[in-house]
C-alpha cells in the first residue's frame, strides 16, 4: 500500500475536475456508480470510527471488479491501514498528525494472513505459501 502524508490542500474533492477520478461520499452505493473511464476512486473517512468506506472498497473490488486505484482520505490513522489494504485500498492519505515511517511498521508486523481478502481471495494454505 502506498502511504501519503497529508497536506493542507488534501480534501474530499481532490481531482474534482478530472473525469478519471471519482470521490465518493461514504453514504453512496458503490454498486450504482458508473465506472467507465475511472482510474481512481477516493473514499472518505469523515472520522476514524466510521467504517463505511471499508465496505465500499470491498464492493468495488469484489463485486464491481474495479482494478484502478482506491484511495483512503479523511481521518485515516495508522491503526486502520492493514484492514484498509485487506479490503481493497491501494493508497492511504494519512491524517496530518500521523507519521508515514511509523505507518509502514504496521505492514512489517502483519505480513501475511491465513484467510483471503478483497484482493487475494484464496486462503494462505491454497497459495502454497508459508507465513
Amino acid at each position: 500500500m502506498k502511504l501519503i502524508a497529508s497536506t493542507p490542500e488534501d480534501t474530499l474533492a481532490s481531482g474534482q475536475n478530472d473525469p478519471k477520478i471519482v470521490a465518493l461520499a461514504n453514504d453512496v452505493d458503490p454498486l450504482a456508480v458508473p465506472l467507465d473511464g475511472v482510474q481512481r476512486i477516493d473514499l472518505h473517512f469523515p472520522k476514524f470510527t466510521d467504517g463505511r468506506a471499508y465496505s465500499q472498497a470491498f464492493l468495488l473490488r469484489r463485486r464491481r471488479g474495479f482494478a484502478g486505484e482506491i484511495r483512503a482520505t479523511g481521518d485515516v490513522l495508522i491503526d486502520q491501514l492493514v484492514q484498509m489494504q485487506r479490503t481493497g485500498f491501494d493508497v492511504a492519505v494519512l491524517r496530518a498528525d500521523q507519521d508515514v515511517s511509523l505507518a509502514q511498521r504496521q505492514f512489517d508486523r502483519y505480513s501475511a494472513f491465513y484467510q483471503g481478502d478483497a484482493v487475494h481471495t484464496a486462503p494462505l494454505f491454497a497459495t502454497g505459501s508459508a507465513a
